[in-house]
């Protein structure tokens, strides 16, 4: 009997504590095509992303160990961290524009 990938849900590590989670339970950050990084709340921008939980704990642990720098082979704003900080401790990181 074969799985039907209809009814499967998308999981994504993060890059924190390395959980895999739905997709839609963690925060995308993108490197676009032009080597910006910013944070894609709808999960569709194109270009190279990783996931991250909304959990201060798995910010810090991501930041300490530059797992998202590698990941995105890029160095990351200290703005984008402080904004991505503020959207988690805000708790709405799902209402966020």
């Amino acid at each position: 009997m074969q799985n039907n990938p209809v009814n499967r849900t998308p999981e994504r590590h993060c890059v924190g504590c390395s959980a895999a989670k739905s997709k839609s339970d963690l925060i995308r950050i993108v490197r676009c095509p032009d080597g910006v990084v910013t944070i894609d709340f709808k999960g569709k921008m194109s270009g190279r992303g990783v996931y991250i939980c909304p959990e201060i704990s798995c910010l810090k642990k991501a930041i300490k160990s530059k797992r998202i720098e590698s990941n995105l082979n890029v160095s990351v704003p200290d703005e984008l961290l402080d904004e991505l900080a503020k959207i988690i401790e805000r708790g709405d990181a799902e209402n966020a524009t």
